[in-house]
């Protein structure tokens, strides 16, 4: 459930360049705790970009369920290509939408405004998905432009573990290297 926005991603970033160009995979600094996923370079899909990387952490309580996930992609971006960070992330935001009111859930997210992803400007929208008028998950995405990439920082968990894992969020925000 928390995972439907990923792939577009991917896909919105391929489908706007050919790219030939490969760039050195970002730093992350994950916090204790949280588990690494393995991932494929190149998304693990065809129509991935080549060069899109992929880092994925979760969370998980006491019984092993996930509760908190967090995904930071890559793609490069063929040069001279102008991206519009806006509308990749509108798309974005409309799709997360879309995915969950066909779950049967509600979303609202806020308007896209400016932040900050490391050192780097970015763009950031939250949305607040709820099920019977009841808050279950929260999912923000962020994204940044950086030497011919972009850089999309996605999380999501369920309500309460996202509002007490903000500052762990904001550890990994303020440390990536991209």
């Amino acid at each position: 459930m928390i995972r439907p926005f990923l792939s577009l991603f991917v896909l919105l970033l391929a489908s706007m360049a050919n790219v030939a160009v490969q760039a050195a995979e970002p730093q992350v600094a994950w916090p204790p705790g949280w588990v690494i996923e393995p991932l494929p370079s190149d998304a693990g899909t065809s129509s991935a970009a080549p060069g899109t990387t992929r880092q994925r952490a979760t969370k998980s309580d006491s019984a092993g369920t996930a509760v908190m996930v967090m995904e930071l992609t890559t793609t490069p971006i063929e040069p001279g290509h102008q991206v519009n960070l806006q509308g990749v992330l509108l798309e974005m935001r409309k799709s997360i939408q879309k995915d969950f009111y066909q779950s049967g859930y509600q979303s609202v997210c806020n308007k896209i405004h400016s932040s900050m992803l490391g050192d780097v400007a970015a763009l950031e929208t939250t949305c607040t998905i709820t099920q019977n008028g009841r808050h279950v998950l929260s999912q923000t995405l962020v994204a940044a432009l950086k030497e011919g990439r972009a850089n999309v920082l996605s999380y999501a968990g369920q309500a309460q573990e996202f509002v007490e894992n903000q500052d762990e969020i904001q550890s990994v925000r303020n440390s990536l290297k991209l």
